[in-house]
């Protein structure tokens, strides 16, 4: 299939490219510019890097012209910050959406992967494991885009045709997360703890989040792309609980030494427990998580220290 990827240069991004190539696809990776590729693809690759900016109706269509699939994985704004400046995340990843909407139904492009948000479009939680028929009430700017996205690609979907597949991943880690914005628990702290630097706790340790690496993430968009079913809101996600203290402790075994921990007050915005069911996935998209916590880690400690020692 020819499938087009924005955001397809990012830690999510690049690792769901890199999962499209190994099947057989041919893809054009749209990035912001002055973005340059995340490697260099070999001859058998069949890429095509662009850049543009999202909110340009000539830029993305362009990026669309003769696809197949749009994957959509470009998000402006973080959760923690998106309700600094609710106008922005609104009009650069709403309005944004809705132009590439806009332009699939004009270009006749029937596919769409969306990803979304399983940490932040439920809101607190009133059971667990969060399925998909979990009530959403987002508490963040953020997760109330997200809901709002999904809900445009439906209406599209029923409107037009266009199928619609929407990942609701949990917290991804692993290779290329970029600590620097400091966004993903294991990330930092793992940054953090190679530096031999303390790790900083908000709250008492006991925040309990699903954490699934970033190889079974792309598995699942990769499913995404061809699936016809029924059902289009999936949850992505390890369906495992691991309090901050616990993940930490992974860290230690795994490094083999202890980390200085400190504990700052919790956040009001910090939900104490989100463990999302991967049920529906398992069943519709024939998709399981892979890589255990341990594993994951080990594998991203090991891409880490690689790139420290450059």
């Amino acid at each position: 299939m020819k499938c087009v990827v924005f955001g397809g240069g990012g830690f999510i991004g690049s690792a769901i490219a890199d999962r499209l190539l190994h099947d057989g696809h041919t893809l054009r990776i749209f990035e912001r510019p002055r973005v340059l590729p995340y490697r260099a693809f070999t001859s058998n690759e069949h890429v095509e890097w662009i850049t543009g900016d999202m909110l340009s109706t000539h830029d993305v269509g362009a990026a669309i012209d003769g696809m197949d699939v749009v994957l959509h994985l470009v998000s402006s704004t973080l959760p923690k910050s998106s309700n600094d400046d609710m106008v922005y995340d609104v009009q650069s990843n709403l309005v944004s959406t809705l132009q590439l909407l806009n332009l699939m139904v004009a270009k006749q492009v029937r596919r769409i992967v969306f990803i979304s948000s399983g940490g932040t479009v439920y809101g607190s939680p009133q059971y667990m494991p969060i399925d998909e028929q979990h009530p959403t009430n987002p508490v963040v700017s953020y997760g109330i885009t997200k809901l709002a996205i999904e809900k445009y690609l439906l209406m599209f979907e029923g409107m037009h045709g266009i199928k619609a597949n929407i990942l609701r991943v949990a917290n991804p880690y692993g290779e290329r997360q970029r600590v620097e914005t400091a966004q993903g628990a294991v990330g930092v702290f793992l940054h953090r703890a190679l530096l031999g630097q303390p790790i900083e706790i908000w709250g008492d340790g006991s925040a309990t989040r699903d954490y699934l690496h970033i190889s079974d993430v792309a598995d699942a968009f990769a499913r995404a792309v061809r699936h016809d079913g029924q059902s289009s809101v999936f949850n992505i996600s390890s369906g495992v609980g691991t309090t901050l203290n616990q993940l930490v402790a992974v860290l230690e075994e795994t490094l083999g030494r202890s980390i200085e921990r400190h504990y700052l007050p919790g956040r009001a915005f910090d939900v104490p427990v989100s463990v999302l069911s991967n049920a529906l996935a398992r069943r519709e998209l024939g998709w399981e998580p892979r890589a255990s916590l341990r594993d994951g880690i080990a594998r991203t400690a090991q891409w880490m220290r690689m790139q420290m020692n450059r």
